[in-house]
């Protein structure tokens, strides 16, 4: 099967290097950080592709769908496999379709719109939108290694959601273009609303090869962190800096002892047993936020500015899912879960968990502005993993106290809990991979449609 896939393969692609059949390079782009879930990885580990195609253009994207469709083979698309979830973990074998080629930035728009291919870095993006003046609205604490199509297939916000929110809010998403898996495979472009058909879909329902991200006027950024001796001080001081609009902020997160014991490169900003709040403000307002965080019982351990991806210390790598990665190279047996808790109802709800899980459960808190307009405190909590009943016990608790749980210990979208409830993406999913060959199994309400003798 393998020398099959290749001569058919190599056939269509240009580049014959670009097909790619090592069992060593077939496992590793067959996988994503999916051992960030005790539950995923051993469902996930022994999963590969048959083969890999690196395209260069959308022809050669048309081409490989085109192949494969005919043949009856599924197809897997990658990003940079910077996700959680075992996004681009191929189930059934076939054809792992890698995107890092096509990383081109087409151009800026003189109104802050990114035109872009899917493979791009965002860090790249980031870099070059700042020499003209802009920069990204948000991204995740991968920053150097993420595509933005991977970020768009498989991400919801990240740095800079507490001021625009996440990726389907305020038409950050202006346009894409999408391959098919029909029966002959075709470009469809996607602008407004229809977008929604295609975002957090993991690939599932076509495959974006071209992209129009807005972008955010560039602000001059200072990095900011202080200690508190209580996590209530920290979560106080940071909740009135994320929610008053007079602060301009990309970053506003609180994370609570022992959380901050775990940043070994920066433990010189870390106070032993302290709660720790690390914002990202305007450079003209550094001065009043030093103030602020005085007068709110804090103690300012860092100040320094934000040069861009590069910057040392770059402390978003501390934040989002990162801080689930240092908590798992302190202790193995941590995990997490993804969480939105009540702006009005947050303490009640803390207090609830704190109650019922003690130290199970350690508070990581993403302040991040909804769709409606709300900044409401987020949350990668950091868990202490036993069992997976213990966990979904964890998980059905939070949401019977009304905490949001996107939970990241399942490999299907339903539960992941960025399903569109009115079925827009199972809709498309349908409408342009009929015979589910785009990543099967990972939409686990899709039944592909057999035709009557």
């Amino acid at each position: 099967m393998h020398d099959r896939l290749a001569e058919g393969l190599s056939a269509i692609i240009a580049d014959p290097a670009g097909v790619l059949t090592a069992p060593a390079v077939l496992d590793r782009l067959s996988h994503d950080f999916y051992w960030y879930s005790p539950v995923l990885r051993p469902k996930l580990a022994s999963k590969n592709g048959d083969i890999a195609v690196l395209p260069v253009n959308v022809e050669e994207v048309l081409a490989v769908l085109r192949f494969a469709g005919r043949n009856e083979i599924p197809v897997t698309v990658r990003g940079a496999g910077t996700g959680n979830y075992g996004q681009c973990v191929p189930l059934h074998g076939g054809i792992v379709l890698d995107l890092s080629l096509m990383d081109k930035l087409e151009e800026i728009t003189a109104d802050g719109v990114a035109v872009c291919q899917p493979g791009l870095r965002l860090g790249a993006l980031e870099t070059e939108a700042r020499k003209q003046g802009w920069e990204l609205r948000m991204y995740p604490s991968t920053l150097v290694k993420a595509s933005l199509g991977g970020f768009l297939a498989g991400g919801s916000g990240g740095i800079g959601s507490v001021a625009h929110g996440g990726l389907r809010d305020f038409d950050t998403v202006r346009a894409f273009e999408v391959v098919t898996m029909e029966e002959e495979p075709r470009v469809v472009l996607h602008e407004g609303a229809s977008v929604h058909e295609i975002l957090h879909a993991w690939g599932t329902n076509g495959i974006l090869t071209r992209i129009w991200f807005a972008l955010a006027k560039a602000e001059q950024w200072t990095q900011f962190t202080a200690v508190f001796d209580t996590y209530e001080q920290a979560f106080t001081f940071t909740e009135s800096i994320a929610t008053d609009a007079k602060w301009t902020k990309r970053l506003a997160t609180v994370f609570e002892w022992p959380i901050p014991s775990f940043f070994t490169p920066i433990k010189k900003l870390v106070r032993d047993g302290k709660s720790m709040a690390l914002v990202m403000i305007a450079n003209a307002q550094i001065e009043k936020l030093t103030g602020a965080a005085k007068a709110a019982g804090g103690e300012v351990t860092f100040s320094g500015a934000y040069d861009g991806p590069r910057t040392q210390p770059l402390l978003s790598d501390y934040t989002w899912n990162h801080t689930t990665l240092w908590a798992m190279k302190a202790d193995p047996a941590y995990t997490y879960l993804q969480c939105g808790f009540s702006a009005t109802k947050c303490r009640d709800q803390f207090h609830k968990l704190r109650e019922r899980y003690g130290n199970e459960i350690l508070f990581h808190i993403e302040f991040m502005k909804n769709g409606e307009g709300i900044v409401i405190p987020g949350a990668i909590p950091v868990v202490r993993f036993t069992t997976e009943e213990r966990l979904n016990e964890m998980i059905s608790y939070c949401r019977s106290i009304g905490v949001f749980v996107a939970n990241p210990h399942v490999n299907y979208l339903e539960d992941g809990g960025r399903f569109r409830a009115d079925n827009i993406q199972l809709l498309a999913k349908q409408k342009y991979d009929p015979r589910g060959l785009l990543n099967p199994g990972k939409m686990i309400s899709f039944q592909k449609q057999t035709v009557a003798p």
